[in-house]
């Protein structure tokens, strides 16, 4: 029997799963290299990390990890940036509104698991008519425990009135794929966010690998 069969609702990631939120990401931190008179980077240098967030963003713009004492501050300020502008050029990756649509159709809730502060996914999500649909919006504060942990899968399963096993979730990172596992769910591994060429997808063991998101109705036996 597929590991898909008798799935209930779709999960997913939010930041390089259903939207492409890196070129605001970027920006923010862009905005602090010409703040300091540094030269502007391409958006191209940004992509590959918008997966981790400020973190990410800190290490393209300045080159400085968490154990700097600076970081902390370059992270507030990034904040503040993204804060400012989070909507501005985030837009839904191709095929999502309709693969969004097809779930609706065919009776399949869906929702969405991140390790985004509420800070940013709450308004986020609200300003974007795509996510007028979605069952359940569980961030990374939203439970004591961000992804790996299974906790906030756990929390969507729950709001949506589903066990875990009913759910599938989706993501472009293999801290997805390890919650997925843990919290007893079917996972997807989507290769066109923002893995970059150098992601060992197959080490994960998601139980499948798409590089569409229209291929996931596939899986879902809808197409």
């Amino acid at each position: 029997m597929s590991r898909f069969a008798g799935v209930r609702a779709v999960l997913f990631d939010l930041d390089g799963t259903l939207i492409d939120s890196a070129p605001d990401l970027g920006a923010a931190a862009d905005q602090m290299r010409v703040a300091r008179g540094m030269a502007s980077l391409p958006l191209e240098n940004y992509r590959p990390m918008a997966g981790s967030g400020a973190r990410g963003m800190i290490a393209v713009a300045f080159g400085r990890g968490t154990d700097h004492p600076e970081f902390e501050a370059l992270r507030q300020e990034f904040f503040a940036n993204y804060e400012a502008r989070m909507t501005r050029l985030t837009r839904p990756f191709g095929q999502v509104p309709e693969m969004l649509a097809e779930l609706q159709a065919a009776g399949l809730p869906w929702g969405v698991v991140t390790n985004k502060a509420e800070r940013f996914t709450l308004p986020l999500t609200a300003a974007m008519p795509l996510f007028a649909t979605a069952g359940a919006v569980v961030c990374g504060d939203t439970t004591p425990h961000p992804k790996p942990h299974p906790a906030p899968l756990l929390e969507a399963a729950r709001r949506m009135g589903l066990d875990a096993a009913e759910c599938v979730y989706v993501g472009d990172d293999e801290r997805d794929i390890l919650a997925g596992r843990a919290a007893g769910m079917p996972t997807v591994a989507a290769r066109y966010g923002y893995l970059g060429a150098a992601a060992d997808v197959a080490a994960w063991n998601a139980d499948a690998v798409i590089a569409r998101p229209d291929e996931l109705l596939k899986l879902l036996g809808m197409a």
